[in-house]
């Protein structure tokens, strides 16, 4: 299996970026038949993960990475994988790695499931000792589910020990230099809507090794960042930053190079959602490169970038062809751009903050000692200014920064985000509700018709489907107008009234392409895809909707109910948004 895109898009909207190697599979560890045929799977998958973001920089953490994986989608389960596991691990035709400097963890059991007896068992038959083995709590050694309901079940870690002392006997899991570098989860549970759990039909097996940590242990390094994926970078940084610390080193290669992949998957800087995520990997890289040199511009940013490419070419170069280089590059400089002024505004409200104090005859003796909570909220979470920056400027000005007031303040602000986000991605394909299968399945509708009304230029750029609405991005110049919308509304609410049946084929992504079906993720999940169409039960030839995708999809378009856009408005430079509902 080839590494799907960044965006998971209809495949799982219930996450903004690809966070695992499973994401590209949601629907066939649901229990759809895979588009190869087969039943146990290997590959390399891209990973973003922001949820560690604070850890970037210490041994192991990364933004991006890419996510080693096999899979059994009902074939084999614990014990071939166990079995497996350990080969690769310790054979000399693989890895070859020290028996003696390895541990693992299982599911030690709650009142949901027992304790994965099975899994301590197969470790032990394999020689490792019962003080290598730690049960620990679900929070530590349970995946899932993706949403609130779906597939999920207990999961066995294994750790590598980094030190440069013997390993201890006794496994302990806080101590950091025992490293994760694999993970085997057993999908055996679904959890249900009522909160309780029964056992699947189909059981599955997911695991995780990451590439980075794997190359770190197999190339005698202490850290990911000295491995051969980011030494020419970090060795960039130093020629350009030759002061810098090397925490920041880490940082800046790191979010410069997560930047350049998210950007090679067509997302766009903006302030919502994975434009969002961009913008702030973007920025803190900036402010990290400012606190060393305050002369970083957008002209050394993209010299640390172009090394990006320079690592990546031969194995992405897909992504790595000249004309997109430029034009990730171009848009990495003008986003750097745009930071470098945000910052010049942060100083300017800084010193308004900062010269409440001063009294009208320009006294200056009443200068706070304490840069309030509240200021400090404001000039990150308005202002988009780094507390990195203000926590450098307050040193030099000798300032106590209410270090306690912000972090209440800023708990709040992100308990609401992870609220809204709950909500945005509630009953994605994980669920599948019956609301959500038919605003998925109007959303298809919705393309095809903005396709026709506003021209073949139209691509999708983005999707989230909750159980109450839909959100479609696409690529446009300008606002729509009353009439169009109009138009667009009233052609799915045809499409929808024609009863039209849907209908789903499998087929190599060449034929799909040669058929006119459209796809915004060109993933290649084996040799085919599956295309769902709309539109032949009444004798239309091409169809009205043909997409690559995986589902899920109501059986005729009359399921659907009235067809009624709430909103449209802008996402980000050349795409617009439309939010939709069905009544």
């Amino acid at each position: 299996m080839l590494s799907a895109s960044l965006v998971p898009g209809d495949m799982d909207p219930t996450v903004l970026f690809t966070t695992a190697g499973m994401h590209p599979l949601v629907p066939f560890l649901l229990g759809e038949k895979h588009p190869s045929g087969k039943k146990r799977l290997a590959g390399v998958q891209k990973c973003i993960r922001t949820a560690d973001i604070e850890e970037v920089g210490d041994t192991s953490h990364l933004t991006f990475f890419e996510m080693l994986g096999n899979w059994s989608l009902g074939d084999y389960f614990k014990k071939e994988a166990i079995e497996m596991s350990w080969e690769f691990l310790t054979d000399k035709k693989w890895l070859g790695l020290d028996k003696n400097k390895l541990a693992v963890s299982v599911f030690e059991g709650d009142d949901d499931a027992p304790f994965d007896e099975e899994a301590f068992g197969l470790w032990q038959k394999r020689g490792v000792p019962a003080e290598r083995i730690a049960k620990l709590p679900k929070k530590d050694n349970w995946w899932g589910p993706a949403g609130e309901t779906g597939p999920c079940g207990p999961d066995t870690e294994m750790f590598y020990w980094t030190g440069g002392e013997p390993a201890p006997e006794k496994f302990d899991p806080e101590n950091k230099k025992w490293v994760e570098i694999w993970n085997d989860v057993f999908m055996e549970y679904n959890k249900k809507e009522d909160g309780t759990y029964e056992f699947l039909s189909q059981k599955n097996v997911d695991t995780g090794m990451g590439l980075e940590r794997v190359a770190m242990i197999m190339q005698g390094k202490s850290n990911v960042y000295e491995t051969d994926v980011f030494a020419p970078l970090m060795e960039k940084v130093r020629e350009i930053l030759p002061t810098i610390d090397i925490k920041s080193r880490k940082i800046i290669s790191d979010h410069i190079k997560a930047s350049v992949f998210i950007l090679a998957n067509d997302v766009e800087p903006s302030n919502t959602g994975r434009g969002y995520v961009l913008r702030r990997l973007v920025r803190r890289a900036v402010a990290r490169a400012n606190m060393n040199d305050l002369n970083f511009d957008s002209e050394k940013f993209k010299l640390i970038a172009q090394t990006v490419f320079d690592i990546y070419r031969d194995i992405y170069p897909e992504f790595m062809i000249e004309e997109k280089c430029t034009d990730i590059l171009d848009k990495l400089s003008l986003e750097v751009r745009k930071f470098r002024k945000t910052i010049e505004k942060g100083f300017k409200e800084f010193e308004k903050y900062y010269r409440l104090g001063v009294t009208a005859g320009g006294d200056y003796s009443n200068l706070p000692e304490t840069l309030k909570g509240e200021a400090i909220f404001n000039l990150v979470t308005t202002h988009g200014f780094p507390l990195e920056l203000i926590e450098e400027i307050a040193r030099e000005r000798g300032l106590v920064l209410d270090i306690d007031n912000f972090n209440v303040l800023i708990e709040k602000h992100q308990e609401l985000s992870r609220t809204a986000s709950a909500g945005m991605f509630k009953g994605g394909l994980a669920d599948s509700s019956e609301e959500t299968t038919k605003l998925h399945t109007a959303t298809h509708l919705l393309l095809s018709a903005l396709r026709l009304v506003l021209g073949e230029h139209v691509e999708q750029k983005g999707s989230n489907i909750t159980e109450k609405r839909l959100r479609l991005d696409f690529s446009h110049p300008e606002k729509l107008t009353d009439g169009e919308k109009k138009e667009i509304e009233d052609l799915v609410n045809q499409k929808i009234k024609e009863n039209l049946s849907v209908s789903w084929k499998e087929m190599t992504l060449e034929d799909a392409k040669k058929s006119g079906a459209i796809g915004v993720f060109e993933s290649k999940y084996g040799d085919k895809v599956k295309v769902y169409s709309a539109g032949h039960s009444a004798g239309l030839e091409p169809p009205f909707s043909r997409e690559i995708c995986g589902g899920p999809h109501v059986e005729n378009t009359g399921a659907l109910g009235k067809f009624k856009i709430t909103k449209e408005e802008a996402s980000s430079a050349g795409v617009r948004r439309i939010k939709a509902v069905l009544e």
